[in-house]
């Protein structure tokens, strides 16, 4: 069982604050890329944050390789840094690493994402949203809007990821309810524009401009953004044709929703230094266990 704590609000993390900020520490930040729109806005949100914690923080750009990430811990291993944060590209393979962070007693503090490893204690907790509620809110939302019957085309994030892995199981749980909605097609756009767009590029011409598709389920907005433009270059109207639901709540997808051509999206907040950084601080001048989970909230947006 994975045990999770829940932050609620910021009042948190300000109180944790006074409590570290005496102390400058050096913190080593290996980032998944800088795909999409809330990735550089989440990454530069870490940088400007630590400056407020008086953090020296290390940051490497992976740019969406693991064998990057790999290279980058084992750099801040050498380094000797006080802490470690992960953002991981996929899911496996990081058991070595970890372990070899753990020998040098260096805290690994994963954020954004998970990972599968059978050892537990190679990190110290997750920071993170939840993103199968995520997906559960994207189901929900367009379970009632269907009135629940739906067929669906899903837009994956990349494949073996997270946020690909447990949007779609969120809602996928979801639909499953309703024996009237059903993905009648599915393909990875890896979180960018460009993939989303050829990937509805794709479903337009297997399903015949998308005749009888209900709805669009993109696993972030950067993704849903590239299919608007497919559609309208089919002569669509996305929003209205066809209901578009996915999932960041970038600018640009709020601009989408202003205009009618999306119609829902769950909130990824990329703000979210001042939920990351007292949990480290604090564990830093005060080591003991934490929950393995440590979720910050997501809201639902719709037009």
């Amino acid at each position: 069982m994975i045990f999770k704590t829940t932050l609620a609000s910021t009042a948190m993390a300000a109180s944790l604050l006074m409590s570290g900020s005496a102390l400058a520490q050096t913190i080593g930040f290996s980032q998944v890329g800088s795909e999409g729109d809330w990735r550089p806005a989440f990454s530069q949100n870490m940088r400007e944050t630590a400056e407020d914690y008086g953090v020296d923080l290390k940051f490497a750009n992976a740019q969406g390789k693991q064998e990057e990430q790999l290279r980058a811990v084992r750099a801040f291993i050498a380094q000797g840094v006080d802490a470690i944060v992960v953002a991981p590209v996929v899911v496996t393979g990081w058991e070595s690493v970890l372990q070899e962070a753990k020998d040098a007693e260096i805290p690994v503090f994963l954020v954004d994402r998970d990972v599968e490893v059978s050892d537990k204690s190679l990190y110290v907790t997750r920071i993170s949203a939840d993103f199968n509620l995520e997906g559960k809110l994207a189901g929900a939302w367009l379970a009632a809007e269907s009135v629940g019957t739906c067929k669906i085309v899903e837009l994956q994030g990349t494949t073996g990821s997270a946020p690909a892995i447990e949007r779609k199981g969120g809602f996928e749980a979801v639909i499953d309810q309703f024996p009237a909605m059903e993905i009648v097609a599915t393909q990875s756009g890896d979180f960018t524009t460009e993939g989303g767009k050829k990937v509805m590029e794709a479903f337009i011409k297997s399903t015949n401009n998308l005749e009888g598709i209900c709805a669009s389920f993109a696993h972030n907005d950067n993704m849903q953004l590239g299919a608007i433009q497919a559609m309208k270059e089919a002569g669509l109207k996305p929003g209205e044709d066809v209901l578009m639901v996915s999932v960041d709540y970038v600018p640009a997808i709020e601009d989408a929703l202003e205009a009618g051509d999306a119609n829902a999206s769950v909130e990824l907040r990329s703000a979210v230094g001042k939920f990351i950084y007292p949990v480290i601080l604090d564990y830093l001048e005060e080591p003991k266990e934490l929950d393995k989970w440590i979720v910050i909230p997501s809201d639902l947006h719709t037009q």
